[in-house]
């Protein structure tokens, strides 16, 4: 793969590379509607393939806060059409990396020494490259080591692209009046962290000794004196992406195994902890030759308050969608029906959430679940396809719930995702052994 020698990290170099993939875009869509003049039957499945690759090349040369919004956007396969899943993906872990004198130089000015001097062997060349820092090769006193190296640029961006991207995304997502930024502010809040290597340490060190009792799961070490706050060195972990892994995997049994791992591990983390791994994308996490699920990379941890985590997951009781009375008090408490809310829009978003939730808590209401059930994620995409066109909704404030919606949902449906690429049946309550 081609490396990158330089990245824009000034606000105005930034701002500048977005707007020429803008006028990409526009381009695209100029000979989109010429075609469609030449043949009505043209459908949008080539426009969007285009628009996808060159929004994605834009990105993925900025890295940061940009390609990380394109990431997470990959995980939400019932909101964009396939082709900008399936680009936006790469995100995930396989974007150019920096070029091996760039990353002599950062490490340099992150660490005041050269990664040659410090380690006993240093491979100049990544392993894995993502869109707020890459991987590299090591070894100190023996151990092979993982050295995670941020982006030059990185955290002093992070608000300033999100600027940029906060237009596109309040018309996406039907945004309206100045309640909309406590959700920016959220995401803002969360990158920042994602950039801040010694609390990802101490939260991996966190979770890591939380959960280190769960059957069939590992961690690597983590090595305080060899990290700081751009740089990170653990133990390397080998075995295989999960997607790559769950693409090529023909036993049952194990894929039943990991799944009830993963699914174990997060229920813990939800229900013990409070506090998750918000993060839940194929490139997060390793299956090893004995057959055991290695998680990696916590830097993105959402705290879950019990305001927010009591009614959420009451709501995933049987029979609390079917009392009304019950039903709305939560969805008040919940900050989905508000009191600024038209009877309109009361008994729209209403409606629309008994029909979401009715949907997404069903595997809480059995003792055990087949994720490899299409039905079900037939469903989940016709939920979005339907509400994706409902031209009653785009006249709405799109402004619903708590901040703290957007990791929680980002982590279940990342979550429910893994588990039917593994196609796993797992046992819903298992978790609880291990509290």
């Amino acid at each position: 793969m081609k490396t990158i020698d330089k990245i824009p990290t000034n606000k105005l170099q930034r701002a500048s590379k977005l707007v020429t993939t803008g006028v990409k875009v526009g381009g695209n869509y100029l000979k989109y509607y010429g075609e469609k003049l030449v043949n009505p039957e043209l459908t949008k499945e080539k426009l969007n393939e285009d628009n996808a690759a060159d929004i994605y090349d834009g990105l993925k040369q900025l890295k940061g806060s940009a390609l990380k919004v394109a990431q997470m956007l990959s995980m939400e396969k019932s909101i964009l059409p396939r082709a900008y899943v399936e680009k936006f993906s790469l995100a995930q872990f396989s974007v150019p990396p920096l070029s091996a004198p760039l990353v002599r130089k950062t490490f340099k000015r992150y660490f005041g020494e050269y990664p040659e001097t410090l380690y006993d062997k240093f491979n100049p060349e990544s392993v894995a490259a993502a869109s707020i820092g890459q991987v590299h090769k090591a070894e100190k006193d023996g151990k092979e080591l993982a050295v995670k190296i941020q982006y030059p640029g990185v955290a002093d961006s992070i608000s300033s692209d999100l600027a940029l991207v906060k237009p596109v995304a309040i018309k996406m997502f039907n945004l309206k009046g100045k309640d909309s930024a406590k959700y920016f502010k959220e995401v803002e809040e969360k990158l920042l962290e994602e950039t801040d290597y010694v609390l990802e340490v101490k939260q991996s060190l966190d979770i890591s000794e939380a959960c280190g009792h769960i059957d069939n799961l590992r961690f690597p070490n983590y090595y305080p004196e060899l990290s700081n706050e751009r740089i990170i060195t653990m133990d390397f972990m080998n075995g295989k992406h999960l997607s790559e892994f769950a693409a090529q995997n023909t036993d049952q049994e194990l894929a039943d195994k990991l799944g009830q791992t993963l699914w174990d591990f997060y229920m813990f983390q939800m229900h013990q902890l409070k506090a998750v791994h918000a993060d839940p994308h194929p490139g997060n996490f390793l299956v090893n030759e004995a057959g055991e699920l290695i998680a990696i990379d916590f830097g993105c941890i959402k705290k879950v308050p019990e305001e927010f985590y009591t009614p959420y997951f009451q709501l995933a009781e049987p029979g609390a969608i079917a009392n009304e009375e019950f039903f709305a008090q939560k969805l008040e408490e919940l900050e989905i029906i508000k009191d600024t809310d038209t009877p309109d829009e009361r008994v729209f978003f209403t409606e629309l959430f008994k029909e979401m939730l009715s949907l997404f808590t069903q595997p809480f209401h059995q003792e055990v679940f087949d994720f490899s059930d299409e039905e079900f994620f037939g469903k989940i995409a016709e939920l979005g396809e339907k509400y994706s066109k409902d031209t009653d909704l785009r006249k709405m404030n799109g402004n619903r719930g708590s901040k703290h919606f957007l990791y929680i949902n980002r982590t279940f449906f990342g979550l429910y995702n893994l588990l039917n690429d593994l196609g796993s049946t797992v046992r819903i309550n298992n978790f609880k052994a291990f509290a």
